[in-house]
């Protein structure tokens, strides 16, 4: 397997943080401070995920990354008419470990393991938080897809087709083997843990092959249009463009504007991925972030030697460096990207031509995550 690691400069995904937990000693008896914690939070009550929202709202507590998935916040916020306001949260957790932040952005594959879980850089808060998922909320956006160039799809639609059939198969084994697919990432240079890894897999698994209304999903890549039409309509209403033609020229986005699903299912539907001579066999996709199980079905169609058997020669490149994966893809420097909806979309709107060929997250995997002892009533 080719995986460039040159990057510029690399993100640390989180610090480890450790909570000291101290005896608490009473006359005549000996009581430790998670009995205490027990025994007042029978008598308390959880307030409802709308009480919750407004109170960390009303206390400018609510954060999130801004890189792509704030409209989800945003959109929940109005929902609850709310102001459209959030903190900046960075690569690490702790500012909700610190308070700072009360209702904190986590994806369900990564942060929130971080945060519930007692392994190595594990803030170890276990079932003492809870979550508020942006699916069960109504305002879901899908999020990692493959997309290329619109020219390149047409001039290269065997290769499109041979590239996503074999992807397709590497997540199909990688779901169905997340333990052994967190394994195959972890030797191809991953940037976590192995056991977050391990963690990282299972939950990624579970937004392969769940849709936003928890329905199972089998047939790997597909476009939902409902789903895709409301990450759409979430785009034109809350992304803020600030050229005035590229703004318009969002608004008046259709579907056809930014996906074509004729590749996923010819892709799909064929029973050995053979679509005719290649029109080119050496492609490279680049990842929206650096190698971890959120991209395990490309490392796993690799390993496994999916992309050989349909004649490819793929490289994968890490993504979090200087030259974002839409905009490499738009000038060439790599044939296909993993990106989220919103992202394609706002590059569009900007006057990239890119197109989405298949959906790989059926749900979105953002979760904000909150201390229950701080939300009860």
């Amino acid at each position: 397997m080719k995986i460039k690691s040159n990057l510029k400069k690399t993100l640390a995904l989180c610090c480890a943080a450790l909570i000291c937990v101290t005896a608490f000693a009473g006359c005549g008896s000996s009581t430790t401070s998670s009995e205490v914690t027990s025994e007042a939070s029978s008598t308390d009550t959880l307030m409802s995920n709308e009480e919750i929202i407004k109170k960390a709202a009303a206390d400018g507590k609510v954060g999130n990354w801004g890189l792509g998935n704030e409209y989800e916040i945003l959109a929940l916020l109005q929902k609850y008419d709310l102001p459209t306001e959030y903190l900046s949260e960075d690569f690490t957790m702790d500012g909700f470990d610190q308070d700072d932040i009360t209702l904190a952005s986590a994806m369900t594959y990564n942060e929130l393991g971080l945060v519930k879980n007692d392994y190595d850089g594990g803030y170890k808060y276990g079932d003492t938080v809870g979550v508020i998922d942006m699916n069960d909320e109504g305002v879901a956006m899908l999020e990692d897809n493959i997309f290329c160039t619109k020219k390149f799809a047409e001039e290269n639609p065997n290769t499109v087709k041979a590239f996503l059939y074999a992807s397709m198969k590497g997540w199909a084994y990688a779901v169905e083997n997340p333990e052994e697919a967190a394994e195959i990432v972890f030797e191809a240079g991953s940037s976590v843990s192995s056991d977050h890894q391990n963690y990282m897999a299972e939950e990624v698994a579970k937004l392969v092959t769940t849709d936003t209304k928890g329905n199972t999903v089998s047939d790997y890549g597909k476009m939902d249009e409902e789903a895709m039409q409301q990450t759409l309509d979430l785009c034109k209403e809350y992304i803020q463009l600030e050229d005035s033609s590229a703004a318009k020229k969002l608004k008046g986005f259709t579907l056809d504007d930014i996906r074509d699903n004729q590749y996923i299912e010819a892709a799909t539907s064929s029973e050995d991925g053979k679509f005719g001579k290649l029109e080119k066999s050496e492609v490279t996709i680049q990842l929206k972030w650096l190698p971890q199980a959120q991209f395990m079905g490309y490392y796993v169609a690799d390993a496994k030697g999916y992309y050989e058997e349909v004649g490819l020669d793929v490289t994968i490149t890490p993504g979090g460096g200087d030259i974002s994966e839409t905009t490499a893809v738009s000038n060439g420097t790599v044939d296909f990207g993993v990106t989220w909806v919103a992202n394609l979309t706002s590059a569009n709107a900007g006057g990239m031509e890119l197109l989405e060929v298949a959906q790989v997250y059926q749900r979105s995997g953002l979760n904000l995550v909150y201390k229950k002892d701080l939300f009860t009533k």
